[in-house]
């Protein structure tokens, strides 16, 4: 597909400050990828470590993280000048991070150490070890920033985390194969996709027990919550359908019709509007979420997974992993607006805005 470099808006849209980027892992290319989101033109390309995966931007200081499961390590890269600045030593087969609300702390899965990192992010190092379950993939940070939620893989199980002692206070049996966790805002009660069961679990935080099972499509793949907590949509990468849950009473309220293998999903700052990928038609999905009605089918380029919505709202960035490119969609006209090259097998996306003044760190 050719489609032009450029992006039709007005050219105030582009200048001034803050700068933003979307920042892509690119796991084949050992390298992450940064989009400038005036133009949608790549403004560098950062070497990092081997086969990374995860990424994750600080929300107070300049900085994007991002996961090298290949050589168990953290990039940190400076959003100011794209240059990756500093590399730390994690465990084995790290997959996945996540940073709290103050930006101080880091916290990275390691699936192949059966622990988690927590890094300072002011001193760049590892500042404590947690052992967790096994095969830990997924985490999340509740928004209050007072507890850590894990998925282990291999024990079936989430761990919770008391952010205030680094420890673990509770090990939650769950669904089979868990996998990605959302949590809702007001903190009390966080999901989990468990891949092996085609379920949902409901995890009370406060009383730190299951609430309850919930029975989705084949394969629950992402989880996407509604800015208020009120509903939770569950793609299901092997039954071509997305769940909507109400979170209030923990049930399946009902379900939708998607493409081959919905994959990853997203909802807008409004709330009105869902966004998911799917992997196996080449497509991304815009639904209504009101009436429940599929708005569009967009064809974007070869697998696309990962997605996020540019900080204005009116971009949809579609990551594509087969075709190594990043597609943009114009959310009102409903239509794509360009494709980016990326590296090879982009996997991950995160969004930074870069604030104008200078942002010192210690040990920069």
């Amino acid at each position: 597909m050719a489609l032009s470099a450029c992006r039709d808006v007005p050219p105030s849209r582009s200048g001034g400050p803050p700068r933003q980027y979307a920042f892509v892992t690119n796991g084949a290319s050992s390298t992450v990828s940064a989009v400038e989101l005036a133009t949608f033109r790549i403004a560098g390309t950062m070497v990092v470590g081997e086969d990374p995966t995860g990424i994750a931007a600080n929300p107070v200081h300049n900085e994007v993280y991002a996961v090298n499961t290949g050589s168990g390590t953290v990039s940190i890269i400076n959003a100011e000048t794209l240059q990756a600045e500093r590399t730390v030593a994690v465990g084995r087969t790290p997959y996945s991070i996540a940073v709290s609300p103050d930006g101080r702390a880091g916290f990275v899965a390691n699936a192949g150490s059966d622990s988690v990192s927590v890094l300072d992010l002011e001193a760049r190092s590892v500042r404590k070890t947690i052992p967790v379950g096994r095969s830990p993939g997924s985490l999340q940070v509740a928004p209050d920033g007072k507890t850590l939620v894990v998925s282990n893989r291999n024990s079936d199980s989430v761990s919770i985390i008391d952010l205030a002692t680094m420890t673990v206070v509770a090990e939650v049996r769950v669904g089979s194969r868990p996998g990605p966790v959302a949590i809702l805002p007001d903190s009390s009660q966080a999901f989990v996709a468990n891949a092996g069961s085609a379920t949902v679990s409901a995890v009370d935080l406060r009383s730190r027990r299951l609430l309850a099972h919930l029975e989705t499509g084949t394969t629950p793949a992402a989880l996407a919550l509604k800015p208020d907590g009120g509903e939770l949509f569950v793609t299901h990468f092997d039954s071509d359908s997305v769940s909507i849950i109400n979170t209030y009473a923990d049930e399946v309220a009902e379900s939708l019709s998607a493409g081959r293998n919905p994959s990853q999903a997203v909802v807008d700052a409004s709330g009105g509007l869902l966004f998911f990928t799917n992997f196996g038609s080449d497509t991304v999905s815009i639904v209504d979420i009101n009436s429940r009605r599929i708005l569009a089918s967009l064809a974007v380029g070869s697998g696309p997974d990962a997605l996020a919505i540019t900080p204005d709202g009116l971009y949809l960035l579609v990551v594509n992993s087969r075709s190594n490119d990043l597609a943009v969609v114009d959310i009102a006209r409903r239509s794509l607006v360009t494709m980016t090259p990326l590296g090879r097998q982009p996997r991950a996306i995160a969004i930074k805005a870069v604030r104008p003044a200078p942002d010192r760190r210690p040990g920069s």
